[in-house]
């Protein structure tokens, strides 16, 4: 299942232990890239352009908890302000 990103209003944080600095994110992109091949023949990518891309699952760090990262408020629109402990 897609988790939603965060926002400018909005941060992850895991509702286990409380981390709000540090996850481990798997995502999905699709990407168009150019490449320039040099007469050697070995690529080098120049341009990437993201067409979509999905983040499939987010994990704590700390806890290694997989479904407990929510989404919260931010700092100044009313959310917590720093990590516990």
């Amino acid at each position: 299942m897609p988790v939603p990103l965060p926002t400018a209003d909005t941060r992850w944080r895991c509702a286990q232990c409380g981390n709000l600095t540090r996850f481990d994110v798997t995502r999905s992109s699709r990407v168009r890239e150019f490449l320039h091949l040099d007469l050697a023949g070995d690529p080098t990518v120049e341009e990437t352009e993201v067409l979509a891309q999905a983040v499939e699952q987010v994990s704590c760090r700390w806890c290694s908890a997989v479904d407990s990262v929510e989404l919260v408020a931010r700092p100044d629109a009313g959310g917590p302000t720093s990590d516990p402990g």
